[in-house]
């Protein structure tokens, strides 16, 4: 006899965010909930309130938490007994640390099966400049970001960089004021790639790292000129270098260094974080470091050049 399965769905976000009309509307699709008892779990109330007749219809029932410190594995277990529900829809309070909520013990028939982040873009830069933290936790587990209340002048590709940075793996959607979707466009890039030796500045360099990491069939035999840092990972022979930058994906507390496999027959002659001039040719190719295919660059000349007045780069 098969094990019963509780699906479970996580939805984050800021309050004011579309966390309410993402699920409402996701209950509404026909032929979402087909008979099945759901159960609700609403972690903070805004201004927009679930439908009753709606939920009423659905057999879902709904459960309000007030305090993160209630939200507990045997609070979770006493409602799996007290309303046997097939599915569960969870609310998350966006002032809560979404990392308690995805790392908590559950129920044993109960699997988490989707997470999505719903963010207003007309806060989202401002939550990124004051509580960049708070709003990165929100959207690094989650399987899909819905960015909402979009415009013409809203920075999409800017929005992206920043998601994608923090959570690669996040599909992105954007819904727009008119009501209308998209995936978004692809960006077009500030350099030339049509060049014979692609040029990327020092203020590109965090564009051309994340197209790069999301589209490295893009640069397959081009040939790509850029000042970086040295890294030499202590695993790596010294041929093998990683020439990169510190970036902030997030804020101060983020910083990281970020960089591809590269083959330099050089590589020994230079010192971790020495700064370098370096033209490679990109390949693309499966290396264990990824856990898959991606860029691999082969060093077609290096040399020494003097530390950057600014050495962090940025993803907008």
């Amino acid at each position: 006899m098969q094990e019963r399965e509780v699906y479970v769905y996580v939805f984050t976000g800021f309050l004011e965010s579309g966390k309410t009309s993402l699920i409402q509307g996701t209950l509404e699709e026909p032929d979402f909930m087909t008979g099945e008892k759901g159960l609700l779990i609403c972690c903070e109330e805004g201004e927009i309130e679930y439908k009753e007749d709606l939920l009423k219809k659905l057999n879902m029932d709904m459960v309000v938490v007030e305090e993160e410190e209630d939200l507990t594995p045997a609070y979770l277990e006493e409602l799996n007994k007290k309303y046997n529900p097939d599915r569960v829809f969870i609310e998350y309070n966006g002032m809560w640390n979404t990392e308690n909520m995805i790392e908590m013990e559950m129920p044993e028939e109960w699997i988490i099966v989707q997470v999505l982040t719903t963010i207003d873009a007309s806060t989202f830069q401002g939550y990124m400049n004051n509580m960049g933290g708070m709003m990165v936790q929100q959207f690094t587990p989650s399987d899909a970001v819905i960015i909402n209340r979009c415009d013409e002048n809203t920075p999409t590709a800017s929005f992206r960089r920043l998601i994608k940075a923090n959570n690669r793996r996040a599909q992105i959607i954007y819904e727009h004021t008119d009501g209308t979707i998209d995936n978004g466009m692809e960006e077009e890039m500030p350099f030339d790639l049509n060049a014979d030796v692609v040029e990327i500045s020092e203020e590109d360099y965090g564009i051309w790292y994340m197209d790069a990491l999301e589209h490295p069939e893009k640069y397959k035999n081009k040939k790509l000129s850029f000042k970086a840092i040295v890294y030499h990972p202590d695993e790596f022979p010294p041929e093998w270098i990683v020439p990169g930058r510190f970036a902030m994906t997030c804020c101060v507390d983020d910083i990281q260094f970020i960089g591809f496999k590269c083959h330099c027959k050089d590589g020994g002659k230079f010192q971790t974080r020495d700064w370098v001039n370096i033209v490679v040719t990109a390949k693309v190719q499966y290396t264990p470091e990824y856990q898959g295919e991606g860029l691999v660059l082969e060093a077609v000349s290096i040399e020494k050049t003097e530390k950057s007045k600014e050495e962090i780069v940025y993803f907008t």
